[in-house]
């Protein structure tokens, strides 16, 4: 343990191991407890490192987490991009190298400006708000990665109360607080005034989330629907074969028109392997089938618009039968959906050429989707991972629903952690959440995050079950993370102006 708090080789490693922590305290793991072992491992490494050494420590257990929670990327790129094992292995290296700069960045910022040894009540709340406030930026930088936050340990564990209250933010904040002060109560013992509000901020919020974690802030609006999610199973390589194109529609409408009666039939993200305006006859079958069953299709199928005299292309979904809308994906993923500094990477490997990765990001001011007449929020694929991003959607909702592709993940954790989080979505809003995707996992979701239904991955299957439409917003939904965020905004000034001045408390 002295070594994690020592400058060199041996705490930096340790350093990585603690970041390595983190990966499984998530999904499909679970074992929250290691989420706080690695926070205290953080804290406790930064605690008396010069600016530079806390830099280097920093990115240590960044490079640790990416390292062993992104392990799905090496998939993508090998399995899915036609690289070789070494070429593969060497982006993922360098991606892991660029992605840890988010935690090297907060520890030199922790080591010069804002740590407070000598103060461990005003120390544990300033790295709980600089925590969150490094989980923010690169939910947000450069579009943003917002993978891996230690929030979503929380979700079948003892905080999961909170979710609804301040959304996984809060829950990150705190976890980060409750490690370091467990670390400070040594010191705390000299202060009693300090001691007790310490105490205070250790159980005060574990009792809070215990007791909140069965509360309801949403009441159903209507009487539940029957659900029917298609899982096609689609192999990747054969997606956009323009040969395999008749078998993939033909595996969808087969599917459906054998499944069993439902009220929302979900299709996957680009169930419909062609332009919106191509398929038109293709879903005006589906369309009179839909209204056959009084029922509502809701499916992903690529969008061509002219934007201005220029076409601009979008992955969408669409709704035909009892419904209406077409939704475009506005949170694109990179190198996937579209391909940064393309000038120059498309056409060093086959991963930068992949296709429908020219996408342009939809407007932000879109309508909901309306199914059987409920409003539903919608999300495709890698949407569903921004925290704040799907608040803004879900608070004029009735229904949640998230359509993926995780075919390019493989057999990897990736499809899980990514459950995972569509599960906080359903949380933090009090809302059912449809999880239809094409090889798993789709999954029913309950307001609790619970999963009320799924169907096994990799093989073709209906996921069967109900949902009920909600009502009323939770304060998540609300207020969002603004005032966690304004909060660790004035914790922070403070303990910047305290030190700076020499003060105490």
């Amino acid at each position: 343990m002295r070594w994690i708090s020592r400058p060199g080789w041996p705490g930096n490693l340790l350093a990585v191991a603690a970041g390595a922590l983190i990966t499984p305290a998530l999904a499909p793991f679970d074992i929250w407890p290691l989420a706080l072992v690695a926070l205290v491992l953080f804290y406790l490494g930064l605690r008396h490192l010069s600016p530079r050494q806390a830099l280097a420590r920093g990115w240590c257990y960044g490079f640790g987490l990416f390292g062993s929670g992104t392990s799905w990327i090496y998939v993508s790129i090998h399995t899915f991009g036609d690289a070789s094992p070494l070429l593969a292995g060497s982006l993922m290296l360098a991606f892991t190298a660029a992605v840890a700069l988010f935690f090297a960045l907060p520890a030199w910022i922790w080591a010069r400006w804002v740590r407070r040894n000598e103060a461990p009540l005003g120390d544990a709340l300033a790295f709980a708000a600089l925590w969150f406030g490094q989980e923010m930026f690169r939910g947000w930088f450069l579009t943003g990665f917002p993978w891996l936050y230690s929030g979503y340990s929380q979700l079948d564990g003892p905080l999961s109360g909170l979710a609804p209250l301040g959304g996984m933010w809060l829950i990150s904040f705190t976890l980060a607080l409750t490690a370091a002060l467990l670390c400070n109560l040594d010191r705390l013992r000299l202060h009693k005034p300090a001691l007790a509000a310490g105490i205070v901020l250790l159980v005060g919020p574990w009792g809070l989330a215990l007791g909140l974690k069965t509360y309801a802030w949403t009441v159903p609006v209507a009487p539940p629907l029957k659900v029917a999610a298609i899982q096609g199973d689609v192999a990747q390589m054969m997606k956009w074969d323009p040969n395999a194109v008749n078998q993939q529609l033909a595996l969808y409408r087969d599917m459906t028109m054998a499944a069993r009666r439902a009220d929302l039939y979900i299709w996957p993200e680009t169930a419909i392997p062609l332009w919106l305006d191509t398929a038109t006859p293709y879903l005006e079958m589906m369309n009179k089938f839909a209204i056959s069953q009084d029922a509502t299709l809701i499916t992903g199928v690529p969008v061509r618009q002219l934007v201005d005299g220029d076409e601009r292309d979008y992955n969408g979904i669409t709704v035909v039968g009892k419904g209406s809308g077409t939704y475009l994906k506005q949170k694109l993923v990179p190198f996937g959906e579209y391909v940064p500094l393309q000038d120059l990477l498309r056409g060093v490997i086959s991963f930068f050429n992949l296709p429908m990765s020219d996408f342009a990001r939809g407007p932000s001011d879109q309508k909901l989707l309306e199914a059987k007449g409920y409003a539903i929020a919608s999300f495709i694929c890698y949407e569903v991972v921004y925290p704040d991003f799907a608040a803004s959607l879900s608070a004029r909702s009735e229904l949640l629903l998230t359509i993926s592709n995780d075919t390019w993940f493989g057999t990897s954790i990736g499809p899980l952690q990514h459950l995972q989080m569509a599960r906080m979505r359903a949380l933090e809003a009090g809302r059912w959440m449809i999880r239809a995707t094409n090889n798993g996992v789709s999954a029913l979701i309950d307001p609790f995050g619970k999963i009320t239904a799924q169907i096994p991955q990799f093989q073709p299957g209906v996921l069967y079950g109900e949902v009920t439409p909600m009502q009323n917003l939770t304060p998540y939904l609300h207020w969002r993370s603004w005032p966690l965020a304004i909060v660790s905004v004035l914790l922070l000034a403070w303990a910047v102006v305290a030190g700076r001045f020499g003060r105490t408390a």
